[in-house]
C-alpha cells in the first residue's frame, strides 16, 4: 500500500518497541520518516531496517522533553526531507514505585518525558501544520492511564495525553488536523519486559500472567499497536478526531 506516499512523518522514541515498529510501517506504507529518538546512533538501527526493506527514512537525535531541541530538529526535518505532515508523540519511560515511596525526582521525569513532550512537540509541529492546512497528530496514551498499581506518575502522564488530544483535536480541527491517542494494553516490549523485572518475574513468566486475564488469551505485540496509528494518520480516518482508542485485547 502507499497510503503515505509523498508524505513526511515524525515518529519519537522510535529506535524500539512501538515507535519502531510504527516507523517501519509507516515507511512501508511510502512515508519518508524522520526516526527520532535520544540520539541519531540508537535511531539508526530503525532506519537501517526501513531502508533494508526499501523505505525512506532518516535518523535524528533529540531530547524531546527540551523545547528548544525540538523546535531545532523539526526545523530540519522540513528542511531536509521537505514537510512535515504527521506526528506520533512515542516517546515515552516509566519510573515505577509505590506512590508512598516514589521520589519528587521519578514523578517530573516521568511527567516530563511523557507529557511535556507531546506539548513539545506537537507545540512546534502545528505551526508547519496549521500553515499547509494538512495534519495528523497521534500519541501514545495508555490503559495505566485508568489507574495502575505503583505508576502514579505515568498514570498521570497518560491521562493528561488525553486531555492534551481532546482539546488539541478541538482548537486545531479548524486548520484539518487531526489529533487523536492511542491506549495499549500490555504489549510484549523492552518496557514492559522492565516491569516483570520490577515485580520479580521473567518478561515470559509476566506475559502468561497478562494473558490468563485478558479476554483475547495472549499480550499484544508493538506491529498491532503501529497498524492502529497507521490507520488514525491516514485518511482512512479523516473525520476521526479527539479520540483515544483502546488496544488491549478487550481487557476492562
Amino acid at each position: 500500500m502507499t497510503r503515505f506516499a509523498g508524505k513526511v512523518a515524525v515518529v519519537t522514541g522510535a529506535a524500539q518497541g512501538i515507535g519502531a515498529a510504527t516507523a517501519l510501517r509507516l515507511a512501508e506504507e511510502g512515508a519518508v520518516v524522520a526516526v527520532v529518538d535520544l540520539t541519531a546512533e540508537r535511531a539508526q538501527g530503525t532506519v537501517d531496517a526501513i531502508t533494508a526493506k526499501g523505505g525512506t527514512a532518516r535518523a535524528y537525535g533529540c531530547d524531546v522533553a527540551d523545547y528548544d531541541a525540538v523546535a531545532a530538529v523539526f526545523a530540519t526535518v522540513a528542511e531536509e526531507l521537505g514537510a512535515l505532515h504527521i506526528l506520533v508523540n512515542n516517546a515515552g519511560i516509566t519510573r515505577d514505585n509505590l506512590f508512598f515511596k516514589m521520589p519528587k525526582a521519578d514523578w517530573d521525569t516521568v511527567l516530563t518525558v511523557n507529557l511535556t513532550s507531546a506539548y513539545n512537540c506537537s507545540h512546534v509541529a502545528q505551526s508547519y501544520m496549521v500553515k499547509q492546512k494538512y495534519g495528523k497528530i497521534v500519541s501514545l496514551s495508555s490503559r495505566s492511564a485508568l489507574g495502575n498499581r505503583g505508576q502514579a506518575n505515568y498514570a498521570a502522564a497518560k491521562a493528561g495525553i488525553q486531555g492534551l488530544t481532546a482539546t488539541l483535536a478541538i482548537e486545531l480541527g479548524p486548520y484539518n488536523i487531526n489529533v487523536n491517542a492511542v491506549a495499549p494494553g500490555y504489549i510484549a516490549t523492552a518496557m514492559t519486559a522492565g516491569t516483570a523485572e520490577r515485580v520479580g518475574a521473567t518478561p515470559e513468566e509476566h506475559q502468561t500472567q497478562v494473558a490468563e486475564r485478558t479476554p483475547l488469551r495472549r499480550v499484544g505485540q508493538p506491529e498491532e499497536i503501529a497498524a492502529v496509528v497507521a490507520f488514525l494518520v491516514s485518511e482512512d480516518a479523516s473525520y476521526v478526531s479527539g479520540q483515544t482508542l483502546y488496544v488491549n485485547g478487550g481487557a476492562r
